[in-house]
């Protein structure tokens, strides 16, 4: 019994007692499945495989916010001149001529990279609910695939984000078949890290191909992302138990982990029960919060290196990318010490979530407003933004996969629900900015990220008084819920 922690010893001493049985033989009854390797397992195969289509997925979202840069006429946007005649912050000559290609004001812009955000917004729902009930191979996949086919089609890739929206919650329907629960935050962090690092690799990359080639050239580009869809539709199944290459070791494990496999998802849902849960609305509203900021950087991040600090192209684009490789190495980090917690019994799943969702919303805030009053100081504004963005990726091991804790059986239409109103601030955020900016001032930008920290900030606190990570009685098959009153029931009597 030494490779039990106190918690479960004493558990077992009193169910032993409790069925009549010695402690070995009580251990000998439950059978538990021994863990199979990680290495070139299906499981984390899957998990690589995600990492890649939202690496594809992110490279086409970021793709305007930089080409806008070169798309507009100089932005179209008189910098602030203060009253001895100069610009607020100096101009720098970059010896680079962007070709101007359309007329478009700081609120016009806004508009656009919002309307990025339209098609995404309505598909999230249905997408959740379809994928938990046939699955989401087909959805992720086909979601990927669509964004980058569309992409191929049309330089200003808006229809691209139509497909865009199934693919998060396809994400969530499948990790609920397929993630054993002590292994849950490293195989949802690893997979949605690859948001991350696709924005990290595509900033600077369509930099480069905007000077060298042109701006159309991005969206043909990228647009190649098509091929990770051959492997996906090839390698990756539904469920454990219809895996054709999965180990009999393997998919017993997750199979006992897990209980049993998750059913899918019936025609009714329980639509009273979650409109009436608070800790479905605590996550909901935390994610709102975090993704306004989100959703600000990643649109808005290459105009402000541009307008206010004066960053050439390719300096904007690379500059623009840093975050998001500390948020990304952070993001994994945070799975991982997620998931020591919850199988050194350190911390319950609720704490767990708490103080990642904390420490990745709350500690971002203060460096936003840091960088609002960094001045014309590119050195430290980067600095700050990529601290910012580095710790936020600790909220992956927080809010971002609630979704999961409290109702497994519908986490794929939980995600479409919490994503479906994430990203309102995808529509909001850019539009808000836009006006906020307008004549491209330190105190039009120090607003905007003043504004993004007290939202995040907001989303912090709300999640930490009312998010849990229990599952919620309403999620629980009515055979479930029988067993979870006897068991409710038993422990009364030992006690």
């Amino acid at each position: 019994m030494a490779w039990l922690g106190p918690r479960k010893k004493r558990l077992l001493t009193h169910l032993s007692i409790f069925c009549g049985v010695t402690d070995s033989e009580f251990l000998h009854l439950l059978s538990c499945p021994t863990v199979p390797p990680q290495c070139c397992s299906a499981r984390y195969n899957l998990a690589i495989l995600m990492f890649f289509g939202f690496a594809v997925v992110y490279g086409l979202r970021v793709n305007l916010s930089v080409a806008m840069v070169v798309m507009v006429n100089g932005t179209n946007v008189q910098p602030f001149v203060n009253n001895s005649g100069g610009h607020e912050c100096p101009v720098p000559s970059h010896g680079f001529d962007n070709v101007p290609q359309y007329s478009w004001d700081s609120p016009t812009q806004g508009l656009l990279l919002g309307a990025f955000f339209f098609g995404y917004l309505v598909t999230q729902i249905p997408g959740g609910y379809l994928s938990g009930h046939f699955g989401g191979t087909i959805f992720l996949g086909g979601g990927v695939l669509g964004t980058a086919a569309l992409t191929l089609l049309t330089p200003l890739a808006a229809k691209g984000f139509l497909c865009d929206g199934v693919t998060f919650p396809a994400m969530m329907a499948m990790w609920a078949c397929w993630s054993p629960p002590l292994e849950r935050s490293r195989l949802i962090t690893l997979s949605g890290a690859g948001a991350n690092f696709g924005a990290f690799v595509a900033l600077p990359l369509t930099g480069f191909i905007c000077h060298s080639l042109g701006w159309p050239a991005v969206f043909y580009m990228w647009g190649a992302g098509c091929i990770w869809a051959v492997f996906w539709f090839f390698l990756v199944s539904d469920q454990p138990g219809t895996h054709p290459r999965i180990s009999e070791r393997e998919r017993d494990y997750i199979i006992k982990s897990i209980g049993k496999e998750v059913p899918k998802v019936s025609v009714w849902l329980p639509v009273l029960p979650m409109m009436l849960s608070v800790p479905l609305w605590a996550t909901i509203v935390s994610q709102m919060c975090a993704n306004w900021s989100y959703y600000t950087l990643l649109t808005s991040l290459p105009t402000y290196m541009d307008t206010v600090l004066h960053f050439d192209l390719r300096q904007n684009a690379f500059l623009s990318a840093l975050p998001y490789l500390g948020a990304w190495g952070l993001s994994l980090i945070s799975g991982v010490v997620a998931d020591s917690l919850l199988e050194k019994e350190l911390m319950s799943v609720t704490a767990v979530r708490k103080l990642f969702t904390l420490t990745g919303l709350l500690l971002p805030a203060v460096f936003l407003v840091a960088v609002g009053y960094s001045g014309c100081s590119g050195v430290l504004a980067v600095t700050f933004l990529t601290l910012s963005t580095t710790i936020g990726g600790t909220s992956a091991a927080g809010v971002f996969i609630n979704q999961i804790d409290i109702a497994p059986r519908y986490a794929g239409v939980l995600l479409g629900i919490t994503n479906t109103f994430g990203t309102i601030p995808g529509v909001l955020a850019p539009i808000v900015t836009g006006y906020l900016t307008q004549d491209q001032t330190l105190a039009g930008w120090r607003s905007v990220f003043c504004l993004s920290a007290g939202i995040s900030a907001g989303g912090a606190l709300i999640f930490t008084l009312f998010g849990s990570g229990k599952v919620q009685k309403w999620a629980l098959a009515e055979e479930d819920q029988i067993q979870t009153e006897a068991h409710a029931e038993r422990d009364l009597l030992i006690t």
